[in-house]
């Protein structure tokens, strides 16, 4: 039987998206970013639940906490991506998290790299940060490898971290030191 990265490398390769922005998101982004966070390719790769509404992630917009940014890749007024980065406080002040999803119809065409350098770019030269960190489900290898590719280590294996779709699921906590 063929592993999954096996298959993967026989099949094409999607051409890079050309002509996304990436931007801050704000609360008028709300629908758009519900739709994103609701298709199933998304919502397997996060901590998001099914059926979230309009008006949760408007709050949620307004309201990222202390230092915290959501930014999205725009294709002409569709949200294609998002990446929210929250820097944390007190003694860890030198600590981001990140967590971020890519439109189904988007993944491996350049979206997630865009928002990783736009995040690390960020974190490294106008927050302060010296280490990034994230988790992500182990069966995530698309993830992992843009990670990985972006500096990201590695650091823990999370057994039983989450529930998704009726089982638990292990994860991956992952994070990046400045150098």
């Amino acid at each position: 039987m063929k592993s999954e990265e096996e298959i993967r490398e026989k099949l094409p390769r999607a051409e890079r998206l050309e002509g996304f922005v990436i931007r801050a998101a704000g609360p008028a982004d709300a629908e758009e970013l519900t739709a994103l966070v609701a298709m199933p390719g998304v919502r397997y790769g996060t901590l998001r639940l099914p059926f979230q509404t309009v008006a949760e992630t408007r709050q949620r917009l307004e309201n990222l906490g202390p230092g915290g940014k959501e930014i999205v890749a725009d294709l002409a007024g569709r949200i294609v991506g998002s990446l929210f980065i929250g820097p944390m406080q007190g003694r860890r002040r030198h600590v981001a998290s990140i967590g971020m999803g890519v439109h189904d119809e988007f993944k491996g065409r350049g979206v997630g790299s865009a928002l990783i350098r736009a995040a690390l770019d960020l974190a490294d030269n106008w927050l302060d940060i010296r280490r990034v960190e994230l988790t992500v489900f182990t069966d995530n290898t698309d993830a992992i490898r843009l990670y990985e590719k972006n500096g990201f280590v590695t650091e823990g294996h999370l057994r039983d971290f989450a529930f998704r779709d009726g089982r638990y699921v292990d994860a991956y906590s992952m994070a990046r030191l400045k150098t």
